[in-house]
């Protein structure tokens, strides 16, 4: 289990942050292998026709769940897409995830069957578990959340603590995407338009070193969800309610 604090931060104070933590950690080996040492992140996320997961996340309550597909900077057929499932209980977080190439997923939702795919994932039990919550639970896809994430680890190895620090920037949505959309942007629209999204992620203790840096930019931890954000920011996405809306591909 994982344990999350989120905060938001003006832009201005980017490089300031950026130049506190650089002491303490370096660009995780994803980032470290694009040119301004960020990636692009896109995710799909479902849920239900009343939107169950939006408003359990509104409400703050304890136990609540997230189910998304996740890919990465520009894509294609052959890159790696995540099947994610993501559950909160009370404060640490559960993660299940499964990869697939892009080209199978997009069989799997215009109609191939899941059995055929599941030689090609690492974890078919979170494959399974992935498509229980979509058919069982009726989870349509609601909304593409896209951002550039610095992502940093620690210097120092900890492996039982395993701390994980990121910038998300730039945040944005497309409303309704099918599927076979998750690598496009259209219909965008910005949430946060002077902010990006601090995000320190770690399995036991958050570092002390990262105490006088929060206070010294007067951050304060907060409930910075990028779905409900985005979800928000979609005027579409309020009104249908998912009226005359399909599980497309």
């Amino acid at each position: 289990m994982r344990h999350e604090y989120k905060y938001y931060v003006p832009v201005f104070h980017l490089a300031t942050l950026r130049s506190m933590l650089l002491p303490f950690v370096q660009p995780d080996r994803y980032a470290a292998l694009q040119p301004e040492h960020h990636y692009t992140v896109r995710s799909i996320y479902f849920d239900t026709p009343d939107l169950e997961m939006y408003h359990t996340k509104r409400e703050h309550i304890a136990h609540r769940m997230k189910v998304r597909l996740r890919g990465y900077n520009l894509g294609g057929d052959t890159a790696p897409v995540f099947f994610e499932i993501k559950r909160k209980y009370e404060g640490p977080i559960l993660k299940n995830r499964a990869t697939m190439p892009f080209e199978s997923v997009k069989s799997i939702f215009q109609g191939a069957s899941v059995d055929t795919y599941l030689p090609e994932t690492n974890k078919a039990d979170n494959v399974r578990r992935f498509f229980y919550q979509l058919y069982t639970r009726r989870l349509r896809p609601v909304v593409t959340c896209i951002y550039e994430r610095e992502a940093f680890t620690s210097k120092v190895i900890d492996l039982d603590n395993n701390l994980r620090i990121s910038l998300d920037k730039n945040l944005r949505s497309v409303p309704f995407p099918a599927v076979s959309e998750l690598f496009a942007e259209r219909d965008l629209r910005y949430p946060l338009k002077e902010q990006f999204i601090l995000e320190i992620k770690f399995n036991n203790y958050c570092p002390a070193w990262l105490k006088p840096i929060l206070s010294m930019l007067e951050l304060q931890k907060a409930p910075a969800s990028k779905y409900v954000l985005c979800i928000d920011s979609q005027p579409s996405i309020q009104a249908n309610r998912f009226r005359g809306v399909s599980l497309r591909s």
